[in-house]
């Protein structure tokens, strides 16, 4: 079985562009930016013939592949996709104190204290066994032979790792922005980034 998975990140928020934290707990919308990066994003790939389009449980996520469910593409939210939760920190402006907080909880996640988390907050591994069930869910469609996936900046460079089998201590090695697209190839066996952090279609006025 060959899979393709074109996985993106949503579009620019308000929040995004403001520098505060959202996660899971903040259901925001897409931007006046953010709708155009969704625009831009579906100018480049309407023609790639996807065969479900899977998203968070976040309406952000649909906004950004709404032209693309409007041609009749099948959907499906999945909350395994959602970003991870920050607790307490969510929708926060962005302080001396938190950013310090912030500092430290990536220092425990790199020397892999992948359980550390803030306040009604989530992990690394609670994210990741999460993003186990819905790859069950993904990957268990073998009729589904080429996938839209749109979720969230933190959550997806988790996903990679788990694609790529890196641990998640390497999570900042996936680069993203608003609506840059991974694509990524299963052959049944083992899951190859063929397009590592394209932003080309955003480069389109």
């Amino acid at each position: 079985m060959t899979k393709t998975l074109y996985i993106v990140r949503h579009g620019q928020t308000e929040l995004n562009k403001r520098g505060i934290v959202q996660g899971r707990g903040m259901d925001t919308d897409l931007n006046d930016e953010g709708r155009k990066q969704a625009g831009q994003f579906f100018a480049a790939y309407k023609q790639v013939p996807f065969d479900k389009i899977y998203i968070s449980e976040l309406k952000r996520t649909q906004q950004s592949v709404q032209p693309f469910i409007d041609l009749g593409i099948p959907f499906e939210k999945l909350a395994g996709l959602d970003e991870l939760a920050w607790g307490i920190h969510e929708g926060q402006p962005a302080t001396t104190e938190n950013k310090a907080a912030f500092l430290q909880l990536m220092r425990d996640w790199l020397d892999g204290k992948l359980d550390s988390k803030f306040e009604g907050g989530e992990s690394p591994n609670e994210v990741k066994a999460r993003q186990i069930e819905a790859l069950k869910v993904i990957m268990g469609h073998p009729e589904e032979e080429t996938v839209l996936i749109c979720m969230h900046g933190r959550a997806m460079r988790l996903l990679l790792c788990l694609l790529t089998g890196k641990p998640l201590t390497e999570m900042d090695t996936f680069p993203h922005q608003n609506l840059v697209l991974y694509k990524v190839i299963c052959d049944g066996d083992k899951y190859e980034i063929v397009d590592f952090n394209n932003a080309e279609h955003l480069k389109n006025s």
